[in-house]
């Protein structure tokens, strides 16, 4: 069996689609295995770009399967969306795109109790996709699966019956307008139709071609230290983007396993609420955002940008067991005279042994930093290692040395060109 994990190793928006863009060329399979359409991949192709959310960047390349697995909600419509947009491209996407059978549909309610939570005064800073309350009925039993859009009847039952339940909690609780049962049991045995060409028992389908001998390249959307268990909750998303998760959202054994590759970019962002502790909120945090283009592809969103969180970064490489670094956007860093790395935590004048996962705690430390001279110059035609300026190769292995993990690819840009591997 060969299957390598790929997974953002920072709090998302890494550059994860570049890196599975580039990844897919040598793979016959690439498999999302959590989150929804709240996750966007941003892929530059002969100067085309483009911007994915649920279908992996992978179906760029016309011998790919794709597969949707069973620990990701869906979003239909979002879905079709994406398939009409790449056909308008050019891309065949029929038998090349697979969706779990078991994975859970994400219902207009959901969108609806999202935008509804991030109304009050707790805000998580969600992208109101829906993505948590359809996670919060998955694990409530309540869920509607893609497979009950095969049996009509089910289907019928479970929406007249979840719908009863979330218009009690509009009215009484969020003040809000009912929904209409018909509307919605309407429009969902219509995607019936459209969606069935692509539906299977994908966690059969993997297992026979893993066993097959075929190659398969297992995808995480948002990042580690966004995990539900392992991130900085609660404002984390709503599933498992760690290494672990690609078991359970695919269904496919850890022995199949043989490599975990962890996405960081040379800096760090974050979007949304939540701690962050390296993060620069004027000058050089605006500085990045400019440079780098840092807005969500999802969203539109500008996301927080701080000097390289090494110490974040460890505690990710640890959870993951990441064994080779993809990192991405080192070119933003081009201009800057000097560069810092985080290097570790103080938390009331104390150094902490390893990361916070208190919020208490970790929205009150102090990062502490190492300033490294930077190389002032562009290296955005770089085609090898050797041809980096020597301020930015001390930077990568800089890097290497404190995470004990080789830095195997370095993207020096947005196109498939711009990439280096070591």
């Amino acid at each position: 069996m060969s299957m390598k994990v790929i997974l953002g190793a920072q709090w998302g928006d890494e550059g994860k689609g570049k890196i599975v863009d580039l990844l897919s060329a040598d793979v016959d399979i690439v498999a999302r295995y959590q989150g929804g359409a709240n996750a966007g991949h941003t892929v530059v192709v002969d100067g085309k770009t483009y911007v994915l959310h649920l279908i992996p960047s992978g179906i760029l390349h016309p011998n790919v399967v794709c597969v949707i697995g069973n620990g990701v909600v869906l979003d239909p419509q979002a879905f079709l969306d994406e398939v009409a947009f790449l056909e308008s491209h050019g891309i065949n996407v029929r038998g090349r795109i697979l969706i779990s059978h078991n994975a859970h549909l994400i219902m207009p309610y959901h969108k609806l109790i999202d935008s509804l939570n991030e109304q009050g005064t707790s805000k998580i800073g969600t992208t109101g996709r829906g993505i948590g309350p359809a996670y919060i009925d998955k694990f409530a039993r309540v869920g509607v699966k893609i497979v009950d859009l095969l049996h009509s009847d089910i289907l019928v039952k479970k929406i007249k019956a979840n719908i009863e339940d979330k218009n009690r909690l509009l009215s009484k609780i969020y003040n809000s307008s009912t929904i209409n049962v018909d509307e919605i049991v309407d429009s969902y045995l219509h995607y019936d139709e459209q969606l069935d060409e692509f539906i299977k028992d994908t966690s059969l389908y993997l297992n026979q071609e893993l066993k097959a001998g075929k190659k398969v390249l297992a995808e995480g959307a948002q990042g580690a230290m966004l995990d539900v268990d392992f991130g900085t909750y609660p404002y984390v998303t709503s599933s498992n983007p760690t290494s672990g998760g690609a078991c359970t959202g695919l269904g496919v054994p850890p022995t199949a396993i043989d490599s975990i590759i962890g996405v960081s970019k040379a800096y760090t962002t974050r979007v949304g609420n939540g701690p962050f502790p390296t993060e620069i909120k004027e000058g050089i945090g605006d500085q990045l955002r400019k440079i780098g283009g840092e807005y969500g592809a999802t969203t539109g969103r500008p996301r927080r940008c701080g000097w390289l969180d090494l110490f974040s970064l460890k505690y990710s490489v640890m959870v993951n067991g990441i064994q080779e670094i993809a990192l991405t956007k080192l070119d933003v860093l081009d201009g800057f005279d000097t560069v810092k790395v985080c290097v570790g935590y103080k938390y009331q004048d104390k150094p902490l042994k390893s990361f916070p996962l208190d919020l208490c705690t970790i929205e009150d430390t102090e990062p502490v930093y190492e300033s490294l001279p930077g190389w002032k110059s562009e290296i955005a035609n770089a085609k090898s290692y050797d041809d980096l300026p020597h301020g930015c190769r001390s930077y990568v292995e800089f890097m290497e040395k404190y995470l004990a993990v080789h830095v195997r690819i370095v993207s020096v840009g947005a196109t498939r060109e711009q990439t280096i591997a070591r």
